[in-house]
């Protein structure tokens, strides 16, 4: 389908937008940043944010859409470069590490208060935080209809346990100690364990396991990453 006449400009300019306010936002945090400052940044007029967001709580959850389609296009990558990332512990790796690395998600799921303030409980920050984004239903049905679950493990059975873990390896970041010297790659690899020994099934999986798997997981993770795209361009997306 053809895009519709202007969409590709429309799309650059909200770019345009969102990297002054991704700038603005990890410079100043967001209790100081302001519509005003981000269209003098972007160089466009105040009206031009508000033709592509109605509100600065959309905006922030926009630049952080648009960090998710990132990582998700990356965890997309890896999956169809080796069929292993899709279970769960990979996949789980990836996500943290990937999210760690980009700086507006890292803030959100560590809840750096000094960088999101009061995003933090807006519901607009909602998607970005929810189980969506983390596994769907969808995907962990595709995990256990092929075997890449721990035996007697049910899809309900990871709806609290899941993120209870995977987030805690994000939240605890503020409460390290400073002697505590493991790096990113080794905490994802201690997630990864945990994960694997707690929801994976007795052999770790390999490529050639997953692989009948790989194709309807990507497909769920390519149409989350469309959905996070229309959050961030709506109709141009």
């Amino acid at each position: 389908m053809a895009a519709p006449p202007g969409a590709a400009e429309r799309r650059a300019r909200a770019d345009r937008i969102l990297d002054a306010a991704k700038d603005l936002l990890l410079r100043w945090g967001y209790r100081r940043v302001t519509i005003d400052e981000i269209a003098k940044r972007a160089g466009v007029g105040k009206g031009t944010v508000y033709l592509h967001w109605r509100s600065r709580e959309q905006v922030f959850l926009a630049v952080g859409a648009r960090e998710a389609v990132a990582m998700i296009t990356e965890v997309v990558a890896a999956m169809r470069a080796d069929a292993a990332e899709v279970a769960l512990h990979r996949y789980m790796r990836r996500f943290f590490v990937t999210a760690m690395e980009r700086p507006v998600l890292r803030a959100i799921f560590t809840r750096d208060a000094d960088t999101m303030g009061a995003f933090l409980d807006s519901p607009a920050r909602g998607p970005l935080e929810g189980a969506k984004l983390l596994a769907s239903r969808d995907y962990l049905g595709v995990l256990a209809e092929h075997g890449l679950l721990r035996e007697g493990v049910r899809q309900e059975d990871l709806d609290y346990a899941l993120p209870t873990i995977a987030y805690g390896f994000f939240a605890i970041e503020p409460l390290l100690p400073p002697q505590l010297t493991l790096g990113l790659q080794d905490k994802a690899d201690q997630l990864a364990v945990t994960l694997h020994r707690t929801f994976g099934p007795e052999r770790t999986p390999t490529g050639a396991d997953c692989a009948p798997a790989a194709g309807k997981v990507i497909e769920i993770f390519e149409r989350l990453g469309r959905d996070f795209e229309q959050a961030v361009y709506g109709g141009d997306a």
